[in-house]
């Protein structure tokens, strides 16, 4: 009866969190690996990006609010997200016109781009912040629980109740969904197909007559999309603040780096180990060793590697390591 008070303490404060926190980075994570397998260049900006459609997502949400429309017990945001994604797309297209075209045509170097995106990501976040404010902004609505901890221990009779929030499960179906939409598109539709020729080799795709422009057009519709949707699944679940997006760009880079930058399956995968990682080195364990050990060894302390403070330094240490011994990531990305 312990050994299972302990698993359901492990599910409820390390596995579930992780596999939703994961599959948000694994959604973000698609978005810079995208932008640097065919636009070539590691975008800074695309934690902003994400705030800047989850914006479009909470301002929407709210007025449907107060007007009574509502989604029954699913998040009102669900309704909301089609317009996130079409506020996102415009404003991605926009800055790649405005901004990004001209170093395109320039055939200016990654480093340059960089920078750029560097510059876009102070305006995105400033224009954010002025629109929706710096604070805390609550938009989750519908049932919290798809199943709370006091029912689940009167249907098992254990001492640990497992809680899954409506946000979390809805998270990971999301993910699965977008995933399979993304991974058919690339490999199932001419477009899609173009992209990869593009990714794999400029100059032949340039040859056999695909036309670079649409391909970034493409590309830009995609990452929005993925934007916004990761930034909503983040917000919902935790909570929707714009700088927390800023703050996010290092795992979603260390994500799509220790995955393989440039490689799909290498950014979920890398989504995963990051979130993990985060959350078990940061989670105190007194709780499930005290259902596991016998009572003369259970520990006094809360026996937590490091504190939830510094979860971001985890995903940064993951980050120098990969640098360090295998610069291409575990599933062999463009070299960083």
């Amino acid at each position: 009866m312990d050994f299972l008070n302990a698993i359901v303490a492990l599910s409820n404060f390390v596995l579930v969190p992780a596999i939703a926190y994961g599959s948000q980075l694994a959604l973000g994570a698609l978005g810079v690996t995208l932008i640097y397998g065919i636009l070539r260049f590691s975008n800074f900006a695309h934690g902003d990006t994400m705030a800047f459609g989850a914006m479009v997502v909470v301002l929407v949400t709210w007025w449907m609010q107060s007007v009574g429309i509502s989604f029954g017990p699913l998040p009102t945001a669900l309704l909301a997200l089609p317009f996130g994604i079409l506020g996102c797309m415009a404003l991605v297209l926009f800055t790649d016109r405005v901004v990004y075209r001209f170093y395109r045509v320039q055939k200016a170097s990654p480093v340059i781009l960089v920078i750029v995106s560097m510059g876009v990501m102070f305006i995105m976040n400033g224009l954010v912040r002025f629109i929706i404010g710096p604070g805390d902004q609550k938009f989750a609505d519908g049932e919290r629980f798809i199943i709370s901890a006091r029912e689940f221990k009167q249907l098992t009779g254990l001492r640990e109740g497992l809680a899954i929030k409506t946000t979390q499960g809805l998270t990971v179906v999301t993910a699965v969904i977008v995933v399979a939409l993304l991974f058919w598109f690339l490999n199932r539709t001419r477009t899609g197909k173009s992209m990869r020729a593009y990714s794999d080799n400029e100059d032949l795709a340039l040859l056999s007559g695909i036309n670079p422009e649409r391909v970034v057009m493409y590309t830009w519709l995609i990452v929005a999309a993925l934007a916004t949707v990761a930034g909503t699944l983040y917000g919902l679940d935790k909570t929707f603040k714009p700088f927390i997006y800023f703050q996010l760009l290092l795992p979603i880079f260390a994500s799509a780096i220790v995955g393989g930058l440039g490689n799909p399956v290498g950014a979920i995968a890398g989504g995963f180990v990051i979130a993990f990682s985060e959350v078990t080195i940061t989670y105190a364990w007194k709780k499930v060793l005290k259902y596991l050990l016998p009572e003369n060894l259970e520990p006094d302390s809360l026996v937590q590697l490091m504190s939830t403070d510094y979860k971001f330094a985890v995903s940064f240490v993951i980050l120098l390591i990969v640098l360090l011994f295998k610069p291409t990531g575990l599933f062999k990305g463009k070299s960083v």
